[in-house]
C-alpha cells in the first residue's frame, strides 16, 4: 500500500535530511503500522488522498488499546506527522490529516546516575590480573571520561585517538563526527591496554582499526559491553540498575553540577537539541539551590 509514496519519502529522508538507516527504518515502521491498520479496517484500495482525521483518530485509539507505551505512541505520531508533512509539501495531498493530532504527553524520566564514589567502586572491581582487565578498565574510564554512547564506544577507531592532545574523534548519530576531550586517566588506560594487550592479539582481517577487541580478534559488540558492566556492578555489590548508558548520564550530570556550560555539555554529548541536554539540570535540586544562592542578587 502506497509503495511509491513511501519509497519517495524514504529517498527524501536519506538524501535531503541525511538521516541514518536506523532512523529511516523507524519512520518506515511507523508508516507500515498505519497501512496495516487501514488494510484491516478499510481495505487495501484506500488511496493516500482519502486518509482523513477520522481514520487517523481511529488508528491512535487502536494504538492506545494495544499495549504500546506512551513513548511508542508519541514516536509513531511524530513519524506520521513527518510523512504527511512531506506529502503536503510535495502536493500529493491537499489536507494534512495529522495537523490537529496531538502526541501523548510524555512524562520525562530522570536517568539513573552514579556518584563519583560509585564509579570508583565499579572501576576498582575490575580484575587487572585477568587478560581483559586493562581493556575493561579502559572501557569504563572512556565511557565516563567522554560520555560516549555504547555504539560510539564499540566503533571507536585507533586512528581517531589523539591522546597526545587529549581528544578523540567520535562517530555519532546520523554519521556525524565530533571531537570529545578525554581525561588523563582514560588516556593512560587506553595506552596501557594498547601496549600490553592489544598488540599481542591476533586481530581478524577487517577489524584492525577498531580500538576495543575481543579475544577472537574482532570488535566488541554492544551486548558484550552491557555484560561487562553488569558483571562489574554485581561484583562491586551495588544494588542499582546500571547500564553502560548510566556512565554517560553520570558524565553529563557531574559536569553540570561542577558548573560546566550547558552548550559545552551538549556539544560533547552530541545532542542535536539542547532540550535533550537540559534534563541533566533537573537531577540535583540541591545543586540548583546552590546556584541560586550563589548567583542571585537577592539570595
Amino acid at each position: 500500500m502506497w509503495d511509491y509514496e513511501v519509497n519517495e519519502f524514504k529517498n527524501y529522508l536519506k538524501l535531503e535530511r541525511s538521516l541514518s538507516n536506523n532512523s529511516i527504518d523507524a519512520y518506515l515502521l511507523d508508516i507500515r503500522k498505519l497501512t496495516s491498520f487501514i488494510s484491516e479496517n478499510h481495505g487495501t484500495s484506500l488511496s493516500i488522498e482519502n486518509i482523513n482525521v477520522s481514520i487517523i483518530e481511529s488508528f491512535i485509539k487502536y494504538l492506545f488499546k494495544s499495549e504500546s507505551s506512551t513513548y511508542s505512541q508519541a514516536r509513531i505520531v511524530s513519524g506520521l506527522k513527518s510523512f504527511f508533512n512531506y506529502l503536503l509539501l510535495e502536493e500529493k495531498i491537499d489536507i494534512n490529516p495529522m495537523e490537529l493530532i496531538d502526541a501523548p504527553k510524555l512524562v520525562r524520566k530522570l536517568p539513573e546516575t552514579l556518584s563519583i564514589q560509585e564509579i570508583e567502586i565499579i572501576i576498582n572491581a575490575v580484575d587487572l590480573d585477568s587478560k581483559e582487565g586493562m581493556r575493561n578498565k579502559a572501557i569504563l574510564e572512556t565511557l565516563y571520561s567522554c560520555g560516549l554512547r555504547v555504539s560510539e564506544l564499540v566503533n571507536l577507531k585507533v586512528q581517531n585517538l589523539f591522546l597526545d592532545i587529549g581528544f578523540i574523534k567520535v562517530l555519532g548519530k546520523g554519521m556525524k563526527e565530533r571531537l570529545v576531550p578525554i581525561g588523563t586517566k582514560a588516556a593512560e588506560c587506553i595506552s596501557i591496554y594498547m601496549k600490553e594487550y592489544r598488540t599481542n592479539l591476533n586481530i581478524s582481517e577487517g577489524f584492525e582499526g577498531y580500538l576495543f577487541i575481543n579475544r577472537r580478534g574482532k570488535n566488541l559488540t554492544r551486548n558484550m559491553i552491557f555484560i561487562i558492566v553488569k558483571d562489574l556492578v554485581k561484583k562491586a555489590g551495588l544494588n542499582k540498575n546500571i547500564s553502560p548508558h548510566t556512565f554517560r548520564h553520570s558524565f553529563a550530570t557531574h559536569l553540570i553540577e561542577g558548573g560546566a556550560d550547558l552548550r559545552a555539555v551538549q556539544e560533547m554529548l552530541g545532542h542535536e537539541s539542547i532540550t535533550t541536554t537540559e534534563i541533566y539540570t533537573h537531577l540535583n535540586k540541591n545543586y540548583l539551590k546552590e546556584v541560586v544562592n550563589k548567583f542571585h542578587p537577592r539570595s
